[in-house]
């Protein structure tokens, strides 16, 4: 088995171990540059002569059939240690060790997420809509959830304004979620990108939204929150981005909530009034990213107020 193969197939065996901590396992894995080598601490192993007598090397057999399979499906498998791994990624403390990917892997560097509530209003929809549809007619990728109301009106839009998106989904990559959202789901695999930090065939599940969030907030180099009441998967987004010092621009209805009003309380919280001037800080947004690939906006969160 080559090198690298053998290195993806150690980080899947590691992942697969019972109780594994993805966490743990990814910073173990970055701190010693092999997978191989964590595998081997952890199973207490050494290189063993023939590889067949090797529980470790049976490990890494079994994790390379199922890479094999999942390739064969049409899956994108990404490690940390794969060069072409999600490099915004990298830079924060929930980095998932793999992703699952459909459709086209690239840089992304100009990216802004634009996320909130499912149960969405319909001036949130229009927001959301408007919003995406100028990142996307300024080349700017946008970045959703694939959730029904304000994700799906991001996504939609910018696929109509014949932009990139990228759906960051809190399931498997071979599940549909929500079920009406398949065709979508489709579509983006097919013109834009579907990444998943979990098993393919992971089901729904309640506690990998938040998880998912914390992952579209790394990928995005911002993100605007327009409707999400406290109980939000996109108030916790909000929450996670600035803890990676990522931009956030918030529109002034959440202000009648106490987490958004406590957010705009915080050092570098700007408050802008009106969708006209919701659309002027996104272009400050882009000019900072157009500034270089690398570049973030020095912004630390936004709020809209009218």
């Amino acid at each position: 088995m080559p090198l690298e193969l053998r290195e993806r197939a150690a980080l899947v065996a590691l992942l697969q171990r019972p109780g594994a901590k993805w966490g743990e396992v990814a910073l173990s894995v970055l701190e010693r540059g092999s997978a191989v080598a964590v595998l081997a601490e952890a199973m207490r192993v050494q290189e063993a002569l023939f590889a067949e007598a090797d529980p470790m090397e049976s490990a890494i057999e079994e994790a390379g059939r199922a890479l094999a399979e999942w390739e064969a499906a049409g899956i994108g498998v990404h490690t940390c240690l794969d060069e072409r791994y999600p490099s915004r990624l990298r830079s924060i403390h929930q980095m998932p060790p793999i992703l699952f990917s459909r459709g086209r892997l690239a840089a992304d560097q100009r990216a802004i997420a634009v996320v909130g509530t499912r149960q969405a209003s319909d001036n949130g929809l229009r927001i959301a809509s408007a919003v995406a549809r100028e990142l996307a007619l300024n080349d700017v990728t946008v970045v959703s959830g694939l959730a029904k109301g304000i994700d799906t009106a991001a996504h939609c839009a910018a696929l109509e304004a014949g932009g990139r998106t990228v759906a960051v989904i809190g399931t498997g990559i071979n599940k549909f979620y929500p079920a009406q959202n398949r065709a979508l789901q489709e579509r983006i695999a097919r013109d834009g990108l579907l990444i998943s930090q979990f098993w393919p065939d992971t089901p729904p599940n309640q506690r990998n939204f938040p998880m998912r969030n914390a992952v579209m907030s790394g990928y995005a180099a911002a993100t605007v929150v327009v409707e999400a009441p406290w109980k939000s998967g996109a108030r916790i987004q909000a929450r996670l981005a600035l803890e990676h010092g990522r931009p956030v621009v918030m529109p002034d209805q959440l202000l009648e909530h106490d987490w958004a009003r406590e957010y705009a309380e915080k050092p570098g919280v700007h408050v802008v009034s009106g969708l006209r001037e919701l659309l002027a800080v996104v272009e400050q947004l882009i000019a900072e990213l157009n500034a270089g690939p690398d570049s973030l906006p020095e912004i630390s969160a936004l709020v809209w107020s009218s």
